[in-house]
């Protein structure tokens, strides 16, 4: 049984004087790249690109991406973002639409076919089967007067002086621009429906952009049993067990109904040891709290928190949560928002 022989690569132990790359070279390919994605953007057809966009935004079904190799994997990352901004779209691996995954097009959908030849035979063949099911085709290629463009209801031309590769062969240049052009159609959409960061948020829940802007102090405070609770005529070292089993860091010193009197911190104790001596035995917790605490209500964003215990004159590590009469309803941390992913 036959096999391909395994190509003889240098180890880093035997590089020639050739197998070297220095900064010049390096700048100078960045630049080159640099040059090819200006011609791109110099020779854009506009007028292309705005009809192009409009068949988009006025798709009433579903917008697929396909492709082959890297234009492939191009397709499936525009897709994906436009996905990510509530717009319904997928990518259709050409092969598997072949073998059924077609029955997923309707008349109300566009199929996006992208090709830097415009020759490439799977989208060729993929062509008249999307057509019979109704589908609006349009090709993105960067070579003239191409059988897929023709075969297309619509193409855009993407201008494509060279590829950076040496060669002209490795698709390095021509992924590059299709990629900034899906990206910033991709934007225009985005605009052109008004979407809103509230909405882009829900669309991303997990990360932190999402986070920020959809957690609110509710969310990630702690409530009822997880606070530090004292009495402001509670001796301080009766309560020393309370200040560090928390986890906040502090007392949070009520009155009658929960209504907030202030904060007692493991720094204040530290510093009421320092200057008291033995007669912190005797000291109450109301007569060295902190009674002009910071505090936030639990409206609020948590990313608002966040900066709210950054700010001047100095940081602090909590913020108590308290409703419009001052009752106290929990208490949010620093630890608790990074841990969050905020």
């Amino acid at each position: 049984m036959g096999s391909l022989p395994v190509p003889a690569f240098p180890s880093k132990h035997c590089l020639d004087e050739s197998s070297h790359i220095d900064e010049a070279t390096l700048s100078a390919l960045f630049k080159s790249q640099q040059s090819h994605l200006n011609f791109f953007f110099d020779h854009i057809d506009h007028s292309q690109t705005l009809a192009f966009t409009r068949a988009l935004l006025n798709a009433a079904g579903t917008v697929f991406f396909t492709g082959v190799g890297k234009s492939g994997f191009v397709a499936h990352k525009i897709s994906q973002t436009l996905v990510s901004l509530g717009v319904r779209s997928a990518f259709l691996s050409p092969v598997d639409a072949l073998h059924g995954d077609i029955g997923i097009l309707t008349n109300r959908d566009v199929l996006i076919l992208l090709s830097k030849s415009g020759a490439t035979e799977e989208l060729l063949r993929l062509v008249p089967c999307a057509r019979a099911k109704g589908a609006l085709l349009i090709a993105l290629t960067s070579v003239e007067g191409n059988a897929l463009a023709a075969a297309c209801d619509m193409s855009v031309h993407l201008p494509l002086q060279r590829e950076l590769c040496p060669f002209n062969l490795a698709p390095v240049t021509s992924t590059a621009i299709q990629m900034v052009f899906g990206d910033t159609v991709a934007i225009a959409l985005m605009e052109a429906r008004n979407l809103t960061k509230e909405e882009y948020a829900a669309n991303h829940p997990a990360g932190k952009i999402g986070k920020s802007l959809i957690f609110k102090v509710k969310d990630v405070m702690k409530k009822q049993d997880e606070l530090p609770i004292c009495r402001e005529s509670d001796l301080i070292m009766d309560q020393l067990v309370e200040l560090t089993t928390k986890g906040c860091g502090c007392l949070l010193v009520i009155g009658d109904g929960y209504r907030l009197i202030g904060t007692f911190t493991d720094g204040d104790l530290r510093r009421t040891l320092r200057a008291s001596g033995e007669a912190i035995f005797k000291l109450t917790v109301g007569q060295m709290c902190n009674r002009n605490p910071r505090t936030i209500g639990p409206e609020a964003m948590a990313v608002d928190a966040m900066k709210k215990m950054e700010a001047p004159p100095s940081p602090v590590q909590f913020l108590p949560v308290i409703n419009d009469e001052s009752i106290l309803i929990g208490i949010v941390t620093l630890h608790g928002l990074v841990s969050a992913g905020l």
